[in-house]
């Protein structure tokens, strides 16, 4: 474990039993400090993972920073909101205009896989936001074909895929992935193959 992830970790334990402390890490999320908004988004991510439900109260506080300039805090957050789906997804429905921004970032990479994952999550609790976020995944599937990310994306597609989509969403996402199941290599092929047995399973 490195110095800074070490760092991070520690933040966050002290955060966890300290009602104050996360909150200041929360309000720091709002801060005039670069340094000190990434610093705070990356412990509340990392302490997100094990404790969602904590951050419940704080929803919008995450869907404000996903409009800071710097890439990491947004991504981080992005991270926050995916973990508060199963927790309060009306909520995260207030998240997807910063997301579909953050989705087609042309900076960070790190930004469009942790908005890809958000979406999904988001996507696959019910068949009306199936196609309300569609759209968006679609595009992402097409634009970012064979880019860096592009497999941890499909990772996040595969999750979606077995979600409660919509009959239509289910039809479009087999059309989508057909080619790469048929026509693919290695692990494109697999999860492609993965996302049609899911969705033409039922």
């Amino acid at each position: 474990m490195s110095e800074k992830t070490q760092g991070t970790k520690t933040i966050a334990e002290e955060a966890l039993g300290n009602e104050r402390q996360f909150i200041q890490l929360v309000n720091a999320l709002s801060g005039p400090s670069r340094r000190g908004r990434q610093n705070a988004a990356a412990a509340l991510a990392f302490l997100s993972k094990d404790h969602a439900d904590l951050f419940v109260p704080y929803g919008d506080a995450f869907i404000d920073a996903l409009n800071r300039p710097e890439a990491q805090t947004r991504w981080e957050c992005l991270d926050v909101l995916a973990g508060m789906v199963d927790h309060d997804s009306r909520t995260c429905d207030k998240a997807v205009p910063g997301a579909e921004t953050a989705l087609f970032d042309e900076e960070s990479g790190p930004v469009r896989l942790a908005a890809m994952r958000f979406l999904c999550k988001l996507g696959a609790t019910t068949e009306n936001r199936s196609e309300r976020i569609w759209p968006l995944i679609d595009e992402a599937i097409h634009c970012y074909h064979g880019d860096f990310e592009f497999q941890d994306m499909l990772v996040a597609v595969v999750d979606f895929s077995s979600g409660k989509l919509s009959s239509q969403v289910k039809d479009e996402l087999a059309s989508r992935m057909a080619f790469d199941a048929s026509n693919g290599k290695g692990a494109l092929k697999r999860r492609a193959q993965q996302i049609l047995d899911n969705v033409q399973s039922k």
